[in-house]
């Protein structure tokens, strides 16, 4: 029942990828058209041979002129196959490259419509993998599969006529090598299916250890951790090692041994066949030549068709791989209803919110709070409190599980997330900066905004200072995650590229967490500016940073124990005042603060 549910599954993947080439029909008759015309260029060749050997050579009938004109018909016939055979070649790779660009933006696209969720659970080298190597695998079905399972099944049909044209008793004896051809390469597919999903998990892993290596390049270094992952590198490596030998190992096995094989038995049968005929009547050279010579022909296109077998089996492999994140519908969330309404003044308000990861363990326990236009919210608590939890609920980057978050009076999941991430302004902090020029990283491909607000909101956040002194200036080409630029520089140019969006509600996860204090004070005073006007939700560790905030509300394992200004929690002496107490080393100081 598995092995019919596993023929039933490849099937599907094999018509679904043959689905692509709808868009390009046109291209593939075309292809196939000068396809099929080259196989039956190669199948007349034995039988125009077999007429120069029966008609004029054996008989001894050596008139020059028809003989010319065969030998002429045979080159023009040979060169003809050639010049076709050219150009059907090129036809089907330049038609398995449109389909695997058209696959790989497909994917690309996909991926960017995943929720977080899916990141979460799924490492990043796997999901390369998919996008580059098993997309490629595909195109080696395009390629070769296709075209030489088409090209072969034409030249089989025209070698079977041809048999039946010379011998029709012998030609029906070869019928029986189609059961047993068939029942090959079914045995083939059983087995090898199962070595090449090991080897595609195994090169999939390869590709998350070595992305994962290259993301943790510094901590590696610097923990001495280099011989424990070249060891678990090497481990995995080796399985994808071990597959690939198993995998080798069958195709010396059932591909062309096994074919050569039953080749030799065939051809033993076929001139015994002829030398007990011969002992009865004469039999024609030529007759024997072309049979012998169509027997040959017609074993090739079945060792190609089995050597192919490997790259169909790769191939749907890789398709099942890659039609797996395709129809992955953990999507990101989406717009319910048909209100789509606009954030105006951006009050924000959490009702009885509560969220779960996994669906297990809640990270957030009935929050509610009301932050209005103008306002600034801090939310403090000890790691793992829930504080960006309550962010990535606000970003709409995963669903509420229970209650419901409304922006001016309207549900979260009523508004459209170009909407959100056009009113909302978020700055991490660790900011990720894209390869280009820091305008490009500015801008972000939106041509709304001029280059005079750019450099106004560069001023704003006082990252001009160290702008001016590149030689580029805005210009300055970012490399990946913008690694040349400090800390603070990065989480600077984060600053300008948020304000310059001009949002109505501003998020803050830590956002001067690498900036120096003298930097510090001078983007104080800036967020001061910023502020006014904006709901504001700030998460801070460093409590100094949010003294002046209108509500601080204090998380501790997913729920607010604690909720005032500063000076009210200071003054309650509760969690706020032991953590302010920790940050600040005395209980004089505090005193002072509360003073």
């Amino acid at each position: 029942m598995n092995n019919k549910m596993k023929n039933k599954n490849q099937g599907r993947t094999i018509i679904r990828l043959l689905s692509y080439t709808k868009s390009h029909t046109k291209e593939f008759i075309y292809a196939f058209t000068l396809l099929i015309l080259a196989t039956l260029a190669d199948i007349v060749g034995p039988i125009l041979i077999k007429i120069f050997i029966d008609d004029y050579l054996t008989p001894r009938n050596l008139v020059v002129e028809p003989l010319i004109y065969l030998g002429a018909t045979y080159l023009l016939i040979h060169i003809t196959k050639v010049i076709l055979q050219y150009f059907q070649q090129v036809k089907f790779q330049e038609i398995a490259l449109k389909i695997i660009r058209e696959m790989r933006i497909e994917v690309f696209a996909k991926v960017h419509k995943l929720g977080l969720k899916y990141f979460d659970k799924t490492p990043g080298g796997s999901i390369v993998s998919r996008v580059t190597n098993d997309t490629e695998a595909i195109k080696d079905m395009f390629v070769e599969v296709v075209a030489t399972f088409v090209q072969n099944g034409v030249l089989l049909i025209g070698i079977f006529i041809a048999m039946f044209y010379l011998n029709v008793q012998l030609a029906l004896f070869c019928l029986v090598l189609i059961p047993i051809l068939f029942i090959l390469m079914q045995s083939y597919r059983k087995f090898s299916s199962k070595y090449y999903h090991d080897m595609r998990e195994r090169l999939s892993q390869l590709n998350a250890k070595l992305n994962e290596s290259l993301q943790g390049m510094a901590m590696i270094q610097v923990f001495r951790q280099e011989k424990r992952l070249r060891r678990e590198f090497a481990d995995i490596n080796n399985a994808h090692y071990q597959a690939g030998i198993k995998n080798i190992k069958l195709d010396g096995l059932l591909l062309r041994p096994a074919v050569e094989f039953i080749y030799i038995l065939t051809i033993i049968m076929v001139l015994s066949f002829f030398g007990i005929n011969a002992l009865e009547s004469p039999i024609e050279i030529g007759v024997l030549f072309a049979f012998v010579n169509y027997l040959e022909r017609f074993f090739e296109p079945v060792n190609n068709m089995m050597m192919r077998l490997s790259l169909l089996q790769q191939a749907v492999v890789a398709s099942q791989r890659v039609f797996e994140l395709l129809d992955h519908d953990e999507l990101a969330p989406q717009t319910i209803g048909n209100m789509y309404p606009t954030i105006e003044k951006g009050e924000i308000e959490f009702k009885n919110v509560s969220f779960s990861y996994d669906g297990k363990r809640e990270v957030l326990k009935n929050i509610s709070f009301t932050a209005k236009k103008g306002e600034t919210i801090a939310l403090v608590g000890h790691t793992g409190s829930g504080k960006s939890s309550i962010i990535n609920l606000l970003m709409r980057f995963y669903d509420i599980v229970h209650g419901d978050i409304l922006i001016d009076g309207h549900s979260i999941k009523s508004f459209e997330n170009d909407e959100l991430r056009h009113k909302i302004g978020l700055v991490l902090q660790d900011p990720f900066l894209f390869v280009g020029t820091i305008r490009e990283n500015l801008r972000l491909n939106n041509p709304e905004i001029t280059d005079r607000e750019i450099e106004e909101a560069v001023k704003f956040v006082q990252a001009d200072g160290f702008i001016d002194k590149l030689e580029d200036g805005y210009n300055h080409h970012v490399v990946e995650r913008g690694a040349t630029f400090s800390s603070g520089q990065r989480q600077l140019l984060a600053f300008a590229r948020t304000i310059v969006m001009n949002p109505k509600i501003l998020i803050l996860d830590e956002a001067t967490a690498n900036i120096d204090t003298e930097t510090e004070e001078e983007i104080q005073r800036a967020l001061e500016k910023m502020r006014e006007g904006r709901t504001t939700i700030a998460i801070a560790h460093r409590l100094s940073t949010i003294q002046d905030a209108d509500l601080i509300l204090v998380l501790h394992q997913g729920g607010i124990v604690e909720k005032g200004t500063h000076q009210e929690l200071l003054a309650q002496k509760g969690l706020y005042y032991k953590m302010f107490l920790l940050q600040n080393g005395s209980k004089d100081n505090v005193e002072e603060a509360v003073m």
